[in-house]
Parts: C-alpha cells; structure tokens; sequence
C-alpha cells in the first residue's frame, strides 16, 4: 500500500472508526473506506477516493457487509461510481439475517 494513502487511511480511521483503534481499524481498510464513503466529509471523501482511486471504492461497495452504509450513500456511491444509471435500479442493501 501506498505511504500517503496508508497515512490517510490511518488518519481516517482515526476520525471516522472511533470504537477502534486507528491499528485495529486498518486491519480492515475496506471497512475504513466503507465508513469515509458513507459518513465522510466531502473533501475526506474526496482526497481518499483520488488515493485509493475509483476501482478500490467500488469494490468496497460491491463487498460490503450490513451496516456499512446508510440508504443515502448507497444510493450516491451506486450512482457516483457508474455501477448504476437513472435507467437501473440500485441494488438492495446487505442485510443482516438471523437463524
């Protein structure tokens, strides 16, 4: 991984994973992309999104676990990252199922 963008990510982990430690965050970078892409200032997301590039945040996505994302983002980064257009529906969220 890259230095700046691993000091990013760590910065962000940091900022937007308060429950961890910015350590424990970064063992799951997806899910620290995860969490700037869905409650992330817009130049957090912006900076991240130019270091991590475009393919790397749709792959988060589209691996995503429940919880990660709110109705809002889902449906912005679906959009924003060409994996939808106005003429296809997003797809629904993961969802958390018990036994």
């Amino acid at each position: 991984m890259d230095r700046v963008l691993e000091k990013v990510l760590m910065r962000d982990a940091a900022r937007y994973i308060w429950w961890e430690s910015p350590g424990e965050a970064m063992l799951h970078p997806n899910r620290v992309i995860a969490q700037v892409m869905n409650i992330g200032d817009l130049e957090d997301a912006r900076e991240l999104l130019r270091l991590a590039g475009r393919e790397s945040f749709r792959e988060t996505i589209m691996h995503s676990e429940p919880g990660w994302f709110n109705p809002r983002s889902w449906h912005y980064w679906h959009y924003a990252l060409g994996l939808c257009d106005p003429s296809t529906a997003v797809p629904l969220m993961p969802v958390r199922r018990f036994q």
